[in-house]
C-alpha cells in the first residue's frame, strides 16, 4: 500500500497523508498533470472521478465530479495556486453544485502536494489545510481520510501501466 502515514491535526487544521511510490518524481507528476490518468485515482474505487477541465497552471480552474455506485454525482473544483513542476503544486479544493458553482456552506481545503525522490522512487506528501478545526472535522466525518487513502492506494496500478 502506498500510503505510509495519515496525520490529522485539529489544532493546526491539517490533514496530511504521506505515500511512497515505486516510480520517479516525473512519472508521479505526469499522473497529476494528465486529467485522464488523474481521474483513475482522484476518487475512491466506489466513486470514480471525471475531470471536465484540468490544467496544472497557476490561476486555472479544474472541475470534476465523482460518480457513486448508484449513479449519483458529486461535483468539485480546484483553483490552482502554485506550480513547481515536477516537485509540487498547490490548489484550493471545494465542493460544487451540478453546474460547478462552489458550495459556500461546505469546507474548502488549501492543498500542497509535494513530490521528492526517495529510495529510488517518490515520496509524496499531500497536505490539506482547512479554515477552521470545525471544517476539518466536517470532512473527516464525511469520510475524507478513508476516501483519500483508498484513492491514493490506487496510484501504483496507474503508474505501472
Amino acid at each position: 500500500m502506498p500510503v505510509t502515514n495519515v496525520s490529522k491535526d485539529l489544532d493546526n487544521r491539517t490533514l496530511t497523508i504521506t505515500a511512497q511510490f515505486a516510480a520517479p518524481v516525473e512519472r508521479v507528476w505526469a499522473l497529476y498533470a494528465d486529467p485522464r490518468q488523474l481521474e483513475r485515482v482522484w476518487g475512491p474505487p466506489t466513486h470514480p472521478a471525471t475531470f471536465v477541465d484540468h490544467s496544472l497552471t497557476v490561476g486555472s480552474r479544474s472541475t470534476y465530479y465523482m460518480t457513486g455506485p448508484e449513479g449519483e454525482k458529486y461535483a468539485g473544483w480546484w483553483q490552482i495556486t502554485s506550480v513547481d513542476e515536477p516537485h509540487s503544486f498547490g490548489f484550493d479544493d471545494g465542493f460544487a453544485d451540478d453546474d460547478f458553482n462552489p458550495k459556500p456552506e461546505l469546507p474548502v481545503s488549501h492543498n500542497l502536494y509535494a513530490f521528492e525522490e526517495h529510495d529510488g522512487g517518490t515520496r509524496a506528501t499531500f497536505t490539506g489545510v482547512y479554515d477552521s478545526a470545525e471544517a476539518l472535522q466536517t470532512v473527516l466525518e464525511m469520510g475524507m481520510e478513508e476516501g483519500a487513502t483508498l484513492a491514493i492506494n490506487q496510484i501504483d496500478a496507474v503508474l505501472a501501466a
